[in-house]
């Protein structure tokens, strides 16, 4: 498995309607913080979440949080 892009080094703070969503893990997508498929060949899949109620969320651009696919603060660290 190859090592994640990082895509930014801040969270993508975004408010949610209950649902599920695809994050993106490799960090080649063009829909950050969402997978649009880029990941093909690269080893690494996408992670599924599900939104219970609408809630406000900070979701991991720089792709090493050590809780996916929400920041913890790992992109101070790079």
């Amino acid at each position: 498995m190859s090592e994640p892009v990082i895509a930014a080094k801040k969270p993508a703070v975004v408010e949610l309607d209950p649902g599920t969503y695809a994050w993106c893990a490799c960090g080649h997508s063009k829909t950050q913080p969402y997978c649009d498929g880029a990941h093909q060949g690269s080893g690494i899949s996408p992670l599924e979440f599900t939104v219970a109620s609408r809630d406000k969320v900070w979701l991991c651009l720089c792709k090493h949080t050590q809780t996916p696919p929400f920041c913890d603060g790992s992109h101070k660290k790079l």
